[in-house]
């Protein structure tokens, strides 16, 4: 995982800063979010003091893992909807493994619940938001009549396919975040692929009788706004 750099603080003090924040990330993945900041402090090879220093309290440690988990989410997602070449693709699956941190402290979020995981969620879908409107404006996704509606349609689905995952088929070690992402990544990659670009209904006929049945489409909405 990459680390996330601020402005105005001394090389040092941003690589101590990113080693406790990916410290961080791992053992909540693993464990949940009840491990203590002296396991944490000890897996970044730092004293527990020091990571008060840099974060004040295990609920700003994980506020800034939120922060990096977001952004590293987004960023993986503008780079395979919208700057996706040649090879871009078979690449980031052959190497799927490198966000088995980020999978995990996603479900584990998500499994946490509480106000602090509902706020990741929306956050999640904001970005989808906006990546996805950068797919449109670039040509290699479809608009939508709902472009939040939908965004929120896609992260919800993702969410709670990986939840079911682990949920019903638990991994024999959960400690291996890599094989666990791999697993759930080569089951979903197919399905998910035909759906995103060959469809599942043959005809418009349902859409068509949806539309018609609530009378006001949001595209519609938006145009009579806009007039």
């Amino acid at each position: 995982m990459r680390s996330t750099r601020s402005r105005g603080a001394e090389p040092e003090d941003l690589t101590t800063r990113a080693r406790i924040r990916d410290a961080a990330v791992l053992r909540f993945g693993r464990e949940g979010f009840g491990t203590s900041l002296r396991v944490i402090a000890a897996d970044a090879g730092v004293s527990a003091g020091l990571v008060i220093h840099h974060f004040g309290t295990k609920e700003k440690l994980r506020q800034a893992c939120d922060t990096h988990i977001l952004e590293e989410i987004k960023h993986a997602k503008y780079e395979n909807l919208v700057e996706s070449t040649g090879g871009r693709f078979l690449e980031y699956f052959a190497t799927a493994e490198q966000f088995a941190p980020i999978f995990a402290y996603v479900l584990r979020s998500l499994q946490h619940g509480g106000p602090l995981a509902r706020s990741f969620v929306d956050h999640m879908v904001d970005d989808a938001v906006e990546y996805m409107a950068d797919g449109v404006a670039a040509g290699v996704i479809v608009p939508s009549r709902d472009e939040r509606a939908r965004a929120r349609y896609l992260v919800l689905s993702s969410l709670g396919s990986g939840l079911l995952s682990i949920t019903l088929d638990p991994p024999e070690d959960p400690s291996d975040l890599a094989a666990l992402m791999r697993r759930h990544f080569d089951a979903i990659t197919l399905p998910a692929l035909e759906m995103y670009t060959e469809g599942v209904l043959t005809t418009r006929r349902m859409l068509d009788e949806y539309l018609s049945y609530v009378g006001d489409p949001p595209a519609a909405r938006e145009e009579r706004t806009a007039g």
